[in-house]
């Protein structure tokens, strides 16, 4: 069987790991921002449109704290999903590097095999060209 390191990565996942990529690429795609902007779109005209539900009357004290806290949650999450992306990364320069140092051992030694081979063609050459004269 063939070593995959990405399947052998995803299984040590805590289940922290995984909630943060989840919700990295649940934020970091175009259907959370269309429905982001379609709920402040919504939110801005409840508000200011329709006398009986001002819950949150201008200047939107509340959609205020709800967007602060976003801003801080994405941040949070972009970070840890950045320090993970890090570890990843690291961990296939590894292993880049140790199959790159096995690749390069394998080479050497067929090398060594292709110069003994030579080597030997060369040698029967000269006895062949010493008794064929």
């Amino acid at each position: 069987m063939i070593y995959n390191w990405h399947r052998k990565q995803k299984s040590t996942l805590t289940p922290g790991d995984r909630a943060a990529d989840v919700v990295r690429n649940g934020m970091g795609s175009w259907p959370f921002v269309a429905l982001f902007v379609l709920f402040m779109a919504i939110w801005a005209t409840l508000n200011t449109a329709a006398p009986i539900l001002h819950w949150d009357p201008y200047p939107f004290i509340l959609l205020n704290l709800f967007l602060s806290t976003l801003a801080a949650l994405q941040g949070s999450i972009l970070l840890i999903a950045a320090r993970r992306q890090d570890a990843i990364s690291s961990a296939m320069a590894k292993h880049d590097y140790e199959t790159n140092l096995r690749a390069k051992k394998e080479i050497e030694e067929l090398m060594e095999i292709h110069n003994k081979q030579l080597q030997l063609i060369e040698s029967i050459h000269r006895e062949v060209t010493k008794t064929s004269k």
